[in-house]
């Protein structure tokens, strides 16, 4: 039986699985945004003090998805937010940050596979000084994952597009409607 982390969690390769089936299908509620989303207003500042929603849309896809997926997988999260910036800038269209989105979570998809029991039990360093859990690691990617897919919400408001149902998982493109 899986020893539960501070948290109370139980997650095993098991649980990870159900857990990562219905993350796939947030993230696809996250894609149909993004395909919404004003092109013209990706590298804008709907709210000062805050990352473009280019900046924003490669932190969820690449930081929080991705490189903690990746991460469980080999035993250390090695994000480089700093790089962020940069990439964000050259996502010019719509086919590019999608694609971009795309990739990021086909990395995922891959490393998630590779997980198993050992690894979600084991503790992960972080860039961001702190270790934790495998399990828990998964836990805090998908609060980062919904805080953030939150403001790209609101952002879609300010500029006049009506978000996707975050529960529309049936309008999501095919391989990420429920199975």
């Amino acid at each position: 039986m899986p020893r539960p982390d501070t948290h109370g969690s139980t997650m095993n390769k098991e649980t990870l699985t159900q857990f990562w089936d219905q993350f796939r299908q947030k993230y696809g509620v996250y894609l149909h945004l993004l395909e919404d989303f004003p092109e013209k207003k990706y590298h804008s500042h709907p709210v000062k003090g805050m990352r473009t929603p280019a900046q924003l849309m490669v932190h969820i896809s690449g930081t929080v998805v991705r490189d903690i997926a990746r991460g469980v997988a080999k035993g250390a999260v090695t994000a480089d937010e700093a790089s962020e910036d940069a990439i964000a800038g050259g996502l010019k269209s719509r086919a590019h940050l999608l694609a971009f989105a795309k990739e990021c979570w086909e990395q995922a998809n891959m490393a998630v596979k590779q997980v198993g029991d050992a690894e979600l039990d084991a503790m992960i360093p972080t860039p961001w000084n702190m270790r934790f859990r495998g399990r828990v690691a998964f836990q805090i990617m998908e609060d980062e994952f919904l805080h953030h897919r939150g403001q790209l919400f609101v952002f879609a408001r300010i500029y006049g597009v009506q978000p996707p149902f975050i529960w529309g998982f049936d309008q999501n493109a095919a391989e990420f409607q429920p199975k």
